[in-house]
């Protein structure tokens, strides 16, 4: 309940500053709609060359992708931990943090946070719909309570994968350019796994497993059933995942030793 109340006071606090400059919070949502766009109109112009892609048409491409901006979305919301090397390591902030009683990844989370971001899910859904409207889809009532849960578990697989590597930064104060490599391999997540090579797809699966982020559960809503336990196993993943991200976390602040060292 506490935590509650500060995440409260955080947002409050965050949306104060934001309204203040309206005009950047505009540009920011319109960047990145321009963003998600240029990505569906490379998908449609990859099919504008071929039917189908590793036994996909256009219509399930583009569902897939437009899911995989759901957990994208949520994840960009409440784990912006892009410059927590610059800001917390190298700044000395994360000393502050510290010296509070809360655990600091929450504090790190909630300081870090960008609710606009949570606009990617309404674009999500959008595009997802439009991917939907060319297919025969039949929904069954609990569909909708898989895609909650399928969500939830691909935003844990992306904090779970990004917080470990943030984690690095608490050993040194060195800037590491593995963060943006992984975000690379990341975007594989909103393609069809089988279009890869076995070892892409390993990879995917069990090693950096975006594929669960967009793929695996988007095929399962697609009643693509070759899939069906991957799927499954998403919310699984997710929380194994995010559990050894925080075990790396604690671990890493116990390791740190101040900015002054």
């Amino acid at each position: 309940m506490a935590q509650l109340q500060i995440f409260t006071q955080y947002l409050k606090q965050y949306l104060k500053a934001r309204l203040a400059y309206r005009l950047d919070l505009v540009v920011k949502f319109i960047t990145d709609l321009i963003s998600q766009s240029f990505n569906l109109i490379f998908i449609l112009v990859v099919f504008g060359h071929t039917q189908t892609l590793g036994g996909w048409n256009q219509s399930e491409v583009v569902f897939i992708y437009g899911y995989f901006l759901l957990p994208w979305a949520i994840f960009g919301t409440f784990f912006n931990l892009w410059s927590f090397n610059d800001k917390y390591i190298i700044k000395g902030e994360l000393d502050r943090v510290l010296t509070r009683p809360v655990h600091s990844l929450l504090q790190v989370i909630m300081e870090s946070m960008t609710p606009e971001s949570l606009l990617g899910v309404v674009t999500g859904l959008i595009v997802m719909g439009y991917g939907a409207s060319g297919l025969d889809l039949q929904w069954t009532w609990y569909d909708p309570i898989l895609l909650i849960l399928f969500t939830i578990g691909g935003v844990l697989v992306y904090a779970g994968i990004f917080i470990a590597l943030t984690s690095i930064s608490l050993y040194t104060d060195s800037k590491t350019d593995i963060q943006p490599i992984v975000f690379n391999v990341s975007n594989y997540g909103r393609y069809p796994v089988n279009i890869f090579n076995r070892i892409v797809q390993f990879v995917l699966t069990w090693m950096l497993p975006f594929a669960f982020v967009g793929f695996y559960p988007a095929s399962f809503l697609l009643d693509r059933g070759d899939w069906r336990i991957y799927a499954y196993l998403t919310p699984v993943v997710g929380i194994v995942y995010f559990a050894i991200a925080v075990l790396l976390w604690n671990r890493g602040i116990r390791h740190y030793r101040g900015a002054g060292n």
